[in-house]
């Protein structure tokens, strides 16, 4: 079984990269593939509970998060030291997530056969 690690760096709703990681996300588990999400910098922004991205003309996708149990994606991990930058915490997140430091994070990314970043 493939194992991939999809890196979330940017802000939701100024670009189609967080809806396409997303997407990208659910093909693979799909498809069998082990899949474990990462939010880093800017990318902690996509699992904020609230958005309102239709007053901005966007589509709302922050709740297709919600269907990552349905396809076996267990690994959810967001950068501590990125959520403290913005004053969150796991409680302000849309679904359950692993806060981890850095380090952490670079040691997930060394046991994946591929990691694609958005």
């Amino acid at each position: 079984m493939k194992k991939v690690a999809i890196l979330f760096r940017r802000a939701p709703h100024g670009s189609p990269h967080g809806r396409e990681a997303l997407d990208l996300a659910l093909l693979s588990a799909s498809f069998e593939q082990e899949v474990s999400l990462i939010f880093v910098d800017d990318g902690v922004l996509n699992l904020v509970k609230d958005q309102q991205p239709e007053l901005i003309g966007a589509k709302d996708y922050i709740a297709t998060f919600g269907a990552l149990p349905l396809y076996d994606v267990e690994t959810v991990l967001v950068c501590e030291e990125s959520l403290l930058e913005y004053g969150l915490d796991l409680t302000d997140l849309t679904i359950e997530a692993d806060m981890v430091s850095p380090s952490l994070i670079t040691e997930q990314l060394s046991k994946v056969d591929e990691v694609l970043v958005f």
